[in-house]
């Protein structure tokens, strides 16, 4: 019989409402038992519409609720760190949406604190369960045939898709002051990694790694495994960033753009003598819009290319999949906060970078 696990979410703005919530309303072995926010109208609105029993007076209660399996932490990022410490002293297992932390120094304590914890901690990389990924990283050729690999963020952001597709309650009886602390709260610790007299434009990018490329990090260390070093990253008013990999033989480049054109060009490509892999993600904010990979190969006579897709099956559904299995066997997921420790640093290394070019 499938273990049911009784979960609490704290925070539940966009991505809880487009992704998260949804999901878990319709998979038989979850029961959302209880909810929270700063927003009480959101909470209000939220145990309404999914027939919450326990709405939360706070992030704190919620996760100290004795009744709860499992926590979704869906907060803005400054709040993950102290969120996370909580929830595994309370020994509760543990979904968190990326990035675990914003840095490397805040990751490290709850990382030792991390290393008796019989629960599991789980970080919602979800672009590393897409099947298209999968599938490339099943077929991916020995990491010595690789000549070059290419990354890419190219997007506008998410509410021009959010207006055109699915109505979120946004709260406006959040306080001014609550807001506030939040920013200030969130520019300080960007601050402790770029410097106290980094620019505006170079912080702005350092956050643009911890967000968007994350994924892409992410997904590229997963594939090819921690590059030797930063060769080169540059910045542009904040949200145009260019890094190269140092991976030995062959150089990774990555490319994030924000900007105002409506489309989603993200994927990761894979080059080497004589075959080509090309895999896409598209906005995750429409749901189910398909994946694929293809794969170009050329002899000396011809050439061909094999396509896999288009795969319309949500990657969020697949890690929610995967959380489940690992709560229930005890088994530790691929993407740990050992694992996000590897993309902390990494984003401090690029964004030395940045503050040398700024």
């Amino acid at each position: 019989m499938t273990q049911k696990l009784k979960v609490g979410l704290i925070g539940l703005g966009e991505v809880a409402q487009l992704m998260h919530l949804p999901l878990l309303a319709d998979d038989p072995r979850f029961e959302i038992a209880a909810v929270t926010d700063v927003s009480p109208s959101l909470v209000d609105h939220i145990a309404n519409r999914y027939g919450v029993p326990t709405k939360a007076a706070n992030a704190t209660a919620l996760i100290n609720d004795p009744d709860l399996d499992a926590v979704f932490i869906l907060t803005p990022d400054h709040l993950h760190a102290s969120l996370l410490e909580e929830a595994i002293r309370a020994k509760k297992h543990v979904f968190i949406e990326k990035p675990a932390c914003l840095s490397a120094e805040q990751l490290a304590p709850i990382l030792e604190l991390d290393k008796s914890n019989e629960k599991i901690v789980f970080v919602g990389y979800m672009r590393r369960f897409s099947r298209a990924f999968l599938e490339l990283k099943k077929r991916l050729p020995p990491i010595e045939t690789i000549r070059h690999v290419r990354v890419r963020d190219i997007i506008r952001e998410a509410p021009f898709f959010v207006a055109q597709t699915r109505n979120i309650f946004r709260a406006n009886d959040v306080p001014a002051a609550v807001i506030a602390e939040g920013r200030a709260t969130t520019q300080a610790m960007l601050r402790s990694v770029m410097g106290a007299d980094c620019p505006p434009d170079a912080l702005r990018a350092y956050q643009v790694l911890t967000g968007l490329s994350s994924h892409s990090f992410s997904a590229m260390r997963d594939l090819l495994g921690t590059p030797k070093k930063v060769a080169a990253a540059v910045q542009h008013s904040g949200e145009t960033v260019v890094v190269l990999f140092d991976y030995g033989h062959f150089t990774a480049t990555y490319e994030a753009v924000i900007d105002d054109v409506a489309r989603f060009d993200a994927g990761i490509e894979v080059l080497t003598q004589n075959k080509h892999f090309k895999m896409n993600y598209d906005t995750p904010y429409v749901r189910n819009l398909p994946t694929r990979l293809e794969i170009t190969s050329s002899s000396d006579t011809e050439t061909g290319t094999e396509i896999i897709g288009p795969i319309y099956e949500d990657p969020f559904r697949i890690e929610l999949n995967a959380f489940h299995e690992s709560v229930t066997s005890g088994k530790r997921p691929r993407t740990t906060l050992t694992d996000s420790m590897e993309d902390l640093l990494l984003f401090k290394a690029v964004g030395e970078h940045f503050y040398k070019s700024a």
